[in-house]
């Protein structure tokens, strides 16, 4: 294998220094014996496309899109798959042969396998499902709800016209909620989904009432810095099962990985201490 051609990936952000992906595409670029290297690329806003366009020259197999460019990236891109379309942004760019940038967007299904990892029986249409929140998170998983069969979703957003907006392009399951009615929207539903920064660490809590939630409905929170946030922590305490947003992150990796690697990883027990320890 001495043959073997070292392969450059990255994820581009700004800031970027936050990002675990380095921490998780460098510990199967190790556990698969692979050579490469997958990096932190701060880029800024103003040269975004100049780095995009670079990715070839520099010998990249490609790169993971983060905030705040997952949407303006789009433009650079040779060719969308239809889910990134759908979404509205990308997060993940392929490098091909000729040079061309193809764009995707795994984030839902990260998301949708992270649900399913933690239980395996889940089904979207069970029961109505409360999504919090109204951006780029919000969209990914609320479409893949929809693709998954949900049938009827809640969005609530401090901006109401956000959740308006995105109900309108979804169409007639997505229905919007003032920010006011976020306690009573729990009523009946099979799951409850935040997607906002409240509860991440070094932001406020996330004010909710989980009185109305039946203790069945399976709560999960996009956030994985705490991997126990107080929403979370309430949850449990009161018997409702709950998934964090790490395996969210680790799930949407894998299909870029293989793009890149040409190895669809694990997520093992290692990865996820290696994870642990980062926090």
């Amino acid at each position: 294998m001495s043959s073997q051609k070292f392969i450059l990936a990255g994820v581009m952000g700004h800031p970027v220094a936050h990002s675990r992906s380095p921490v998780i595409h460098n510990h199967w670029i190790a556990q698969y014996n692979l050579k490469g290297s997958y990096v932190l690329l701060p880029v800024e806003p103003a040269n975004l496309q100049d780095a995009l366009r670079g990715l070839k020259a520099l010998g990249f197999a490609g790169c993971n899109v983060t905030i705040p460019h997952k949407v303006e990236a789009m433009k650079a891109m040779d060719w969308l798959h239809p889910v990134a379309k759908q979404m509205g942004a990308i997060n993940t760019i392929v490098v091909q042969p000729d040079g061309a940038l193809h764009g995707f967007n795994n984030d839902g299904f990260g998301y949708i396998q992270s649900i399913r990892d933690a239980k395996s029986n889940w089904k979207a249409d069970t029961g109505p499902i409360t999504v919090l929140g109204a951006g780029g998170a919000a969209r990914a998983i609320v479409l893949s709800l929809i693709n998954e069969g949900a049938s009827e979703i809640r969005l609530i957003n401090r901006t109401k016209s956000k959740a308006e907006d995105l109900a309108n392009e979804f169409g007639s399951v997505v229905k919007f909620f003032d920010w006011n009615e976020r306690h009573t929207a729990l009523s009946g539903v099979s799951m409850l989904v935040n997607t906002t920064n409240q509860g991440m660490h070094g932001q406020p809590n996330l004010d909710l009432h989980l009185d109305d939630l039946p203790t069945s409905a399976l709560v999960s929170d996009a956030i994985y810095i705490p991997l126990e946030t107080p929403l979370l922590e309430s949850a449990r305490m009161r018997g409702n099962p709950t998934v964090n947003g790490l395996g969210m992150l680790l799930n949407q990796a894998r299909p870029a990985f293989q793009a890149w690697f040409g190895v669809l990883p694990e997520i093992t027990p290692d990865l996820r201490k290696a994870i642990a320890a980062t926090f």
